[in-house]
């Protein structure tokens, strides 16, 4: 580790090595190089005089006083830094959320069951809810690359099970705390047959008890129940079932461990309270949660014998646990940079011949979780408050001014710009059960109707021209909208509100008209009511959707093909002539057509295609919605390879503000690399 320059992985490996045998001599004159290679130099000094104490080789000792010289005269010339403690930071932030979390309250309403309210005006970025899960569980795609307790990205030397290998941890901390509690060696004795002196001693002692870190046994009982502990041992059975029937096994244990430790009294249960939807379940998903629970009461009875009988009762506890845990799991999701550091600090040095990639944030699930409180949460397509994770932690703030008694209401997927209210409708129903009656689903907007539209073939008609639904204006201010599947009724927006004008541009039909003419159907524009050919503007528009798509990838080869800029800016003008401007299929073109423009080095023009995606977008949803940020990010590192130094700040801060009102003081914990666009066009613009 030392030799490829990991010197972090190396001190733990050497810290792993010493807590293991604190004699081994060799350990100690790995991490005293490693500390001096950290210009840590007293604690280098105090590793090397230890090796040399237990080092029996005269070689050997020569060696490490050559060393021990060098770092002697190195210390004279630089200033002594300290180690930084990771754990303190982590408990630093847990410290900050007790400081500002809000206090919630339960309530009850007939449309939405229970959810989440507050009793005093609640101001924009507010942290109003922070929690641990109860279980946690990594998805498989993640196995190998993050964390099997704190979902991080593990390091080179990672930490295993001992027993199974199956398990991959960051630290001895998560290991300790997935495992549950180890022995402590006594290592006093080998000390004392050494004859060091009391500073080394002392030395010694520090590093073992500082790379030692021990969970109290209240904290293991109430916080963290170890979660691999009954998965480990025998069949691996764990590591073949899907994650979310390993995750209700993992919330099953949780509960007993709570019901053996506070008196046995009632049902392991009863410390669940949690909503389950078993009954709307199809024949055949009931039949696959009984065929699982009847294998997870056969692993969780060989750990717990008595304390879970093999019966009838303890199966039906897992049946509802994992009715529960398929409506009331989260996904952890973390955010994942694709950032060309050396590129963007070069940019003004590319070629037209040479690859550069947008700066551009992703999602990334990384695991499911259950949060007893969080899953108070309601949802809503047009949500108040954003959930995210530091970790395994949730945080939950609000993004608006949320009045005194009004619901609390996070997103559980799908938004309003994102789908449109049929797509949405169905993600909820066929994932969480239940039919959505949000104020983004019961009123008219304009992204759910321009979001898949096609574009009016009359000239300056800027009308919508949609597929499905169909469309009935009601005498009493609502619509009656129908689809294959449904039928419903939303409200129009109020008179003369703005929402009202941007939705009569394009389908003035919807709120002018009543009676037959106001009955739309499908093929028929929503502003003038002419009948379009649906069939061709759905074709028209998947064949330029094709070669743009098509064209974008061909960068992956050696040569550019040489008809390449007319060919993607043609099929880009195709697609406009049969998609609605403010189509979001006309926006992910518009990206694609910029990230192809600046792969080539032309950043001009993927300047000019990506701000046209995000005035698109701005239709779709709000300016200071999440999406407008990563955006802007992207836009900020296009200017800066344009050497637009000033836009480039514009668009970073308008991307802070946006990430600050979702993130407020985890900003930059989340967003590390909005650090080094900030740095770089403040450098350049000097």
């Amino acid at each position: 580790m030392h030799k490829l320059g990991l010197l972090q992985e190396c001190m733990r490996d050497c810290n792993r090595a010493i807590a293991t045998f604190p004699t081994y001599a060799k350990a100690w004159y790995r991490r005293g190089k490693a500390n001096a290679s950290l210009k840590k130099y007293k604690d280098a000094k105090l590793d090397l005089e230890v090796a040399l104490s237990m080092e029996d080789s005269l070689s050997r000792k020569s060696q490490i006083k050559g060393e021990l010289t060098i770092v002697l005269c190195e210390s004279n010339h630089t200033n002594v830094t300290g180690m930084v403690n990771d754990n303190g930071a982590k408990g630093e932030v847990d410290s900050l959320a007790q400081s500002q979390a809000i206090a919630l309250h339960c309530v009850s309403t007939q449309s939405k069951g229970r959810g989440l309210t507050s009793g005093n005006d609640i101001p924009p970025t507010s942290l109003v809810h922070y929690e641990q899960p109860l279980g946690a569980i990594l998805l498989k795609a993640c196995r190998d690359t993050h964390c099997h307790f704190c979902f991080v990205e593990v390091p080179a030397d990672a930490f295993f099970c001992p027993s199974c290998i199956i398990p991959v941890y960051c630290s001895n901390s998560c290991q300790e705390k997935a495992l549950g509690e180890q022995s402590i060696r006594n290592h006093d004795n080998c000390l004392m047959s050494k004859n060091l002196s009391a500073d080394l001693q002392k030395h010694v002692m520090h590093v073992l008890l500082a790379n030692h870190v021990r969970s109290p046994r209240s904290e293991i009982s109430t916080k963290h129940i170890p979660e691999h502990r009954h998965e480990c041992g025998g069949v691996h059975w764990s590591s073949v079932l899907p994650p979310d029937i390993v995750l209700a096994a993992r919330v099953m244990v949780a509960s007993i461990e709570r019901w053996k430790a506070f008196g046995r009294t009632s049902s392991p249960l009863d410390y669940l309270d949690l909503s389950s939807n078993y009954s709307q379940n199809s024949p055949v998903y009931k039949l696959e949660s009984h065929i699982y629970a009847v294998v997870l009461l056969h692993c969780l009875h060989k750990y717990y014998n008595s304390d879970f009988p093999f019966s009838g009762v303890s199966a039906g506890q897992l049946i509802l646990v994992i009715s529960q845990v398929k409506v009331n799991s989260m996904a952890i999701v973390h955010m994942k940079s694709i950032y060309q550091d050396e590129a963007l600090r070069n940019c003004s040095k590319l070629s037209t011949s040479e690859n550069y990639n947008t700066q551009s944030t992703e999602q990334v699930k990384v695991a499911q979780a259950i949060y007893l409180k969080g899953s108070l949460f309601n949802h809503s397509c047009q949500p108040n408050v954003h959930a995210y994770f530091i970790s395994r932690t949730l945080f939950v703030r609000t993004t608006e001014l949320v009045s005194a008694c009004c619901p609390l209401e996070l997103s559980y997927g799908p938004q309003v710009g994102q789908l449109d209210r049929q797509d949405r409708q169905k993600l909820l129903e066929e994932q969480y059960l239940f039919q959505c009656n949000c104020s983004g689903c019961s009123e008219l907007n304009l992204s759910d109707i321009v979001i898949n539209a096609f574009r009016c073939d009359q000239p300056y008609c800027l009308g919508a021209v949609l597929e499905a639904p169909l469309y009935k204006r009601l005498d009493d201010n609502f619509l009656q909208v129908s689809d294959a599947s449904s039928i419903c009724k939303i409200s129009l927006p109020l008179p003369n509100h703005e929402k009202e004008k941007d939705i009569s541009n394009v389908a003035q039909l919807l709120l002018n008209e009543r009676g037959a003419k106001s009955h739309v159907s499908a093929g028929q524009c929503l502003s003038c009511g002419c009948y379009c050919n649906l069939k061709y503007l759905a074709a028209a528009s998947k064949s330029s959707v094709t070669n743009i798509q098509r064209l974008k990838d061909s960068l992956g080869s050696d040569e550019i093909p040489d008809a390449f800029l007319s060919d993607i800016l043609n099929s880009l003008s195709h697609l406009r002539s049969v998609r609605h401007p403010y189509s979001k299929i006309v926006a992910e073109a518009e990206d694609n057509v910029a990230e192809a423009f600046v792969r080539i080095g032309k950043f001009e023009l993927g300047m000019q295609h990506c701000i046209a995606s995000i005035k698109i977008l701005e239709k779709l949803y709000h300016r200071n919605h999440i999406v407008m940020g990563h955006e802007l990010m992207k836009l900020a590192s296009i200017q800066l390879c344009l050497g637009d130094y000033n836009a480039a700040l514009v668009s970073i801060e308008r991307a802070e503000s946006i990430f600050s009102l979702h993130y407020e003081s985890h900003v930059d914990q989340i967003f590390p690399h909005l650090k080094i666009l900030r740095s770089q066009a403040e450098n350049s613009a000097a």
